[in-house]
């Protein structure tokens, strides 16, 4: 059953449906086959909880002998003692809650990937409709140069350099048009959906959220998936430790057995022992010490986990402002202005008081600057993931 569950692909979306970052997010919780694998991981952890439970089996034996009596019949019950099966269970709950932890940090390190892959197909798209604008201005330019050509105001060398411009935007939409489909083929596979599917994404580029560097700290000392692993391996290597001492401790094998064929004295008797290990050799002190020097280290690597995490948050926290107040730049100033230096020089060459020349170098900044616009918005987006991953807590 819990393989056909693993293997199993969540319902396809409806036709029509359009998808948000939050609804995605969902969507990949649900449906990706690495989040599907790592919660398989529980199932394992609970059966061995269920073999932590379980009680040694008596041992029977059957003897026949020679001398008398000449038949016997026992079995011997081993007993646990120091709590040895309570420290078992206390160390099989401890390793669920570990492999718990563990499927958070998975589930930290999808949400990373689909924010940074929705966005890289939103931005995919627009550089993609981006060209397409721009083979259309092209067309436009080739034709405007070729009806100057025709009226005798402008020379053949506009004509081919028009040309020349349509050819290389038609070729960069090309290379637009590869990515914007490898960008969707990646954002699916997150999903779980067909590769070749066009999904419609709602949530716009223009949602800036703001960061700061002391409340992702803050964030990530308090609810990092990374150091919530560390203190569950802290808890299940103090169940070891729990577990080695009770080794320490002999178990006592109590056995009864019945005996026949001791004639003529009696027929059928009986005997009990009781059997318990003498530590003369060893006292397993060694275990507790191994146990014990790895609770000391995994210690120190929480120490140094907790101080790389508070450097890469604090890194990663200022190139995320710096990336969006690039972005919000180029939205709220760089590309406007662009826009209006195209504007006028569409005018001018229109009009005859430019060549050609100018005109295709005025184009030619405006597609520049509108470009570094959707890679600062995809350099933003992309430090929001490497942000969120660092933190190993959503971002809010």
């Amino acid at each position: 059953m819990l393989c056909r569950a693993a293997s199993a692909q969540a319902p396809a979306l409806p036709p029509g449906t359009t998808l948000t970052l939050e609804e995605a997010v969902a969507r990949a919780l649900s449906a990706n086959p690495t989040v599907r694998a790592a919660r398989l991981r529980r199932a394992i952890d609970l059966a061995g909880v269920g073999v932590a439970r379980e009680r040694p089996n008596p041992d029977a034996h059957v003897e026949i002998e020679r001398e008398t009596p000449h038949q016997a019949v026992g079995m011997a019950f081993p007993l646990e003692t120091g709590g040895k099966r309570a420290r078992r269970i206390a160390l099989g709950e401890a390793a669920l809650r570990t492999a718990d932890a563990e499927l958070a940090l998975v589930v930290v390190d999808i949400r990373a990937s689909v924010r940074r892959a929705y966005f890289t197909r939103q931005i995919a798209d627009a550089r993609l409709l981006l060209h397409d604008e721009l083979v259309a201005l092209a067309v436009r330019v080739r034709d405007a140069a070729q009806t100057r050509f025709d009226s005798g105001s402008a020379p053949r060398l506009e004509v081919l350099q028009a040309q020349l411009a349509l050819a290389d935007a038609e070729n960069q939409r090309t290379a637009a048009e590869g990515q914007a489909v490898a960008a969707r083929a990646q954002f699916n596979a997150l999903l779980d959906l067909p590769l070749d599917g066009v999904i419609p994404l709602a949530t716009s580029l223009d949602v800036v959220p703001a960061t700061f560097a002391t409340e992702a700290i803050a964030r990530a000392r308090s609810g990092s998936t990374e150091l919530a692993i560390i203190d569950r391996r802290l808890e299940e290597q103090r169940a070891r430790i729990g577990l080695a001492r009770a080794l320490q401790i002999p178990d006592v094998i109590p056995e009864t057995t019945i005996t026949h064929g001791n004639a003529p004295e009696f027929n059928i008797g009986w005997r009990v022992a009781v059997g318990v290990t003498v530590p003369l050799f060893s006292r397993r002190r060694a275990g507790v010490v191994l146990e014990e020097a790895t609770l000391t280290q995994l210690a120190a690597e929480r120490e140094a986990t907790l101080a790389r995490i508070t450097v890469d948050v604090t890194s990663a926290a200022a190139l995320a402002d710096a990336q969006r107040r690039q972005f919000l730049r180029y939205r709220d100033e760089i590309v406007p202005q662009a826009l209006e230096i195209e504007r006028l020089a569409d005018d001018s060459y229109r009009l005859g008081q430019t060549g050609l020349a100018a005109y295709l170098q005025a184009l030619e900044g405006t597609r520049d600057a509108r470009l570094r616009s959707l890679q600062a918005a995809s350099d933003f987006q992309a430090a929001l993931a490497d942000l969120e991953r660092t933190m190993g807590v959503p971002l809010p």
